[in-house]
């Protein structure tokens, strides 16, 4: 069964506009397989950004102040 696409409006500046349509006219692809599918490695990443957040979630934070102490304290600032 095929997907239906949605039709939306992306406003970029005019290099970026340039630089996806000389890629597509390069490697064949529509503008807009370029954008999805760039769309999709994005939301990839976030999955992945996410799962390491919810597998480190139990260990202790440490406030940026502590962080700039120790340094002090071992001579790195």
């Amino acid at each position: 069964m095929k997907t239906m696409s949605k039709r939306t409006t992306v406003y970029i500046s005019p290099e970026i506009h340039r630089a996806l349509r000389i890629k597509a006219a390069a490697t064949e692809h529509s503008m807009s397989n370029l954008i999805q599918e760039a769309i999709r490695i994005s939301l990839a990443e976030d999955a992945i950004d996410l799962e390491a957040i919810r597998q480190r979630r139990h260990e202790p934070s440490v406030s940026f102040e502590q962080v700039l102490k120790d340094l002090r304290k071992n001579g790195k600032l």
